[in-house]
C-alpha cells in the first residue's frame, strides 16, 4: 500500500470506524502542497463532556461550555486548544497547550516545557495529554508531537514520548489521539503516531473528519491553515450545538 492509501485506510478504520478515539490531532501538508494544516477535534460521552464548543478569539482556538449553567468541573474541558508563537503553531487537547507556549517563549524545549505535566487525574481513564507543535523557525519546518500516559505498573507516574516524525509528502499528516476506541475504562493510545490524510483546503479538511467522526460523540472540529513560511494562519471551525 501507498502511504495515501495507508491513511486512508487508518481513516476509516482508527476514526470513521471507531465509535470513540476520544480527542484527536493530526498536523499535515494539505493535498495541494501550498500550505500546512493542524486539525483538532474534541468528543464526548458523559453531559459534561458534550457540554462544550470552540470559539476562535484572533488565531486562538479555545474551548468554552455550550450552556454554562450545566457545568459540573471546568478544570479538564475549558482550555486554550490551539497557539501561536512567532513561526510556532501549537495544538494539544488540554491546558498544557499554554504550558508549552509559555515554555518555549522562556526559551525551553518542548521536552523541558512538558515535563512539569502528567497525565489527567481522571481516574480511571488516566486520559493521555496529546500535543502537536509545528516549528517553522528554523531551515527545515519541524513536526513534533508528544503524549504523556499513565504509567503502566503505576499510573500515579506519567511516561513520556515524543516524536519527530519525517516531513509529511502532500496530503498527509501525522496523527494522535486519547483512546484506541470506546471501554470502561477507556483503552489508551497506545501505538505510534498516525499516518492520516489532510485534504487541499481546512474546509475540505474539516469536511473529511467530521463525515468520519462517530455522529452521536462528536462536538467540535477545527483545522488551522498555515503558510508555508509561517507568516499566517486561519482557522475554520463547526460546532455540533451550533
Amino acid at each position: 500500500m501507498s502511504a495515501s492509501e495507508i491513511a486512508s485506510a487508518t481513516l476509516q478504520s482508527h476514526v470513521a470506524g471507531n465509535p470513540y478515539p476520544g480527542r484527536g490531532l493530526v498536523i499535515g501538508k494539505s493535498a495541494s502542497g501550498d500550505a500546512w494544516q493542524q486539525v483538532y477535534w474534541i468528543m464526548g460521552r458523559s453531559p459534561n463532556s458534550r457540554n462544550r464548543q470552540f470559539s476562535l478569539n484572533g488565531t486562538t482556538l479555545s474551548t468554552e461550555p455550550f450552556d454554562p449553567s450545566k457545568v459540573e468541573d471546568p478544570s479538564l474541558i475549558i482550555y486554550e486548544a490551539m497557539l501561536e508563537l512567532p513561526n510556532q503553531f501549537l495544538v494539544s487537547n488540554g491546558d498544557q497547550t499554554r504550558t508549552l507556549c509559555d515554555g518555549l517563549a522562556a526559551g525551553k524545549t518542548a521536552k523541558q516545557a512538558l515535563s512539569i505535566r502528567d497525565r489527567e487525574p481522571d481516574a480511571p481513564n488516566y486520559t493521555p495529554r496529546i500535543t502537536g507543535q509545528l516549528d517553522l523557525t528554523g531551515d527545515t519546518p519541524e513536526i513534533g508531537l508528544s503524549i504523556l500516559k499513565a504509567n503502566k505498573i503505576d499510573p500515579s507516574y506519567s511516561d513520556r514520548h515524543y516524536y519527530y516524525p519525517q516531513e509529511p509528502a502532500n496530503g498527509l499528516g501525522y496523527g494522535l489521539t486519547t483512546y484506541m476506541g470506546d471501554g470502561n475504562p477507556l483503552p489508551t493510545f497506545n501505538v505510534d503516531p498516525l499516518l492520516l490524510p489532510i485534504a487541499a483546503t481546512p474546509e475540505e479538511t474539516l469536511d473529511l473528519y467530521w463525515n468520519a467522526l462517530d455522529e452521536e460523540n462528536r462536538i467540535s472540529l477545527a483545522v488551522k491553515e498555515v503558510s508555508f513560511d509561517g507568516s499566517s494562519s486561519r482557522v475554520v471551525l463547526r460546532n455540533k450545538y451550533a
